[in-house]
């Protein structure tokens, strides 16, 4: 992973559209992530990670 987060992309939540370092608010993205495709995907890692949560919570139950 590259230390220099500044640079790094983000996926703004509220506009849909990949950032290269730190152009909005923190509370409107989510991040860092390596490679502008990463973060293009972040939706879909973000949904996979609260299935993924979702089904161990379950199985503690």
């Amino acid at each position: 992973m590259t230390e220099d987060i500044e640079h790094r992309f983000w996926y703004n939540m509220r506009t849909g559209e990949v950032e290269q370092g730190f152009v909005s608010p923190s509370a409107d993205r989510v991040g860092p992530f390596d490679t502008r495709e990463e973060a293009e995907h972040a939706l879909e890692k973000l949904r996979a990670n609260s299935e993924k949560w979702a089904a161990e919570d379950a199985a503690e139950d």
